[in-house]
């Protein structure tokens, strides 16, 4: 039978079907974008956890540099029994 011949009946047994598909990819879809929104929020607060660590680091080694011993100098990691 083709489709121009199914009877009402029939067609809006199907066009139900076609609905019903559409939400379901529509609800797996909006699944796969709030995983996928966890996933960046938590990248992006892992980021900013680096970025402040890697601040931090530079301004420990500027005040090494600015007290006058030159930061992973081999003469200032001499051991203290030399």
């Amino acid at each position: 039978m083709s489709n121009s011949a199914q009877n009402p009946s029939e067609s809006l047994h199907h066009l139900k079907q076609q609905i019903a598909d559409l939400q379901s990819n529509v609800a797996y879809l909006e699944l796969t974008v709030d995983s996928l929104d966890q996933v960046i929020t938590k990248q992006d607060k892992q980021i900013q956890d680096m970025q402040r660590q890697l601040q931090l680091m530079y301004v420990q080694l500027n005040r090494v540099s600015d007290s006058g011993i030159a930061p992973f100098d081999a003469a200032s990691e001499v051991p203290p029994h030399y």
